[in-house]
């Protein structure tokens, strides 16, 4: 019986040593994945290719801006493993940043050449305004949410995005002292087009943004504003968290 309980108690402790050593070429190798190239740069790239190239974006500075803005460091570090995966993460405040495929939708349809003023209800962790910046448009950007706005404006600057200004408030109103707007996003569930964002948007300009039941399902819509008419095109599907503000007063 003591034999046997020696026994035991070694194949015990050779156990728990693998586990650690298992446990520890885990943590190194989280580590090396990130460090090397320190980017995730064939991650990003099978990103695009896969998921969104080979879902139909075709807009090539729109594919570039995508290469080239490092999404792990728009997300916690508690899902930077998932950073480059065709879906929807946690930010923190109830929010997420968008998919990747949606991200890279939503940029094509507004059809930007680079020298465009964008407005962008929606700041979250500043993602979608790094990908228009990457463009080269100017991005005003609006965050109702005062720690994301804080947060996003300080990691925009870190990484060099000088031309994307970050305010906290309601998008609902746009922002009147940096209009009129050739392009407006709204990253947001709604249920209607805010109107002043339509009165801020320049003759020619498109927006676009996803109208429908703000807690369940949305139609991805763009809008182009010619004159007092309103070219409305609908993209497709999509799920995004509501607008909150004035958008769901009286809801």
């Amino acid at each position: 019986m003591v034999f046997l309980r020696i026994a035991y108690l070694r194949r015990g402790v050779a156990t728990m040593v693998s586990a650690i050593a298992v446990f520890v070429l885990l943590i190194l190798s989280v580590g090396l994945t990130e460090s090397a190239g320190g980017s995730f740069s064939a991650e990003r790239e099978r990103m695009v290719v896969h998921d969104i190239e080979g879902r139909g974006i075709t807009d090539e500075k729109t594919l570039a801006a995508m290469r080239n803005v490092r999404r792990h460091l728009f997300v916690p570090r508690a899902v930077r493993g998932a950073s480059y995966s065709d879906h929807a993460l946690p930010i923190g405040e109830g929010q997420t940043i968008s998919q990747p495929f949606i991200v890279a939708l939503m940029t094509e349809k507004l059809a930007l050449d680079g020298s465009e003023k964008v407005l962008e209800i929606g700041t979250g962790s500043g993602y979608q305004a790094a990908v228009l910046a990457e463009i080269g448009a100017e991005v005003s950007s609006i965050e109702i949410k005062k720690k994301l706005a804080g947060s996003a404006r300080k990691r925009l600057s870190e990484l060099g995005y000088d031309k994307v200004k970050v305010r906290y408030g309601d998008g609902y109103y746009g922002w009147p002292e940096e209009a009129p707007f050739d392009a407006i996003i709204v990253t947001a569930a709604a249920n209607h087009v805010p109107p002043l964002l339509l009165d801020q948007l320049k003759d020619g300009g498109r927006l676009i943004i996803p109208v429908g039941s703000t807690r369940y399902f949305q139609t991805l819509t763009l809008v182009t504003k010619r004159g007092e008419e309103l070219q409305v095109e609908h993209i497709s599907g999509a799920v995004f968290v509501p607008m909150v503000g004035k958008m769901l007063e009286g809801r």
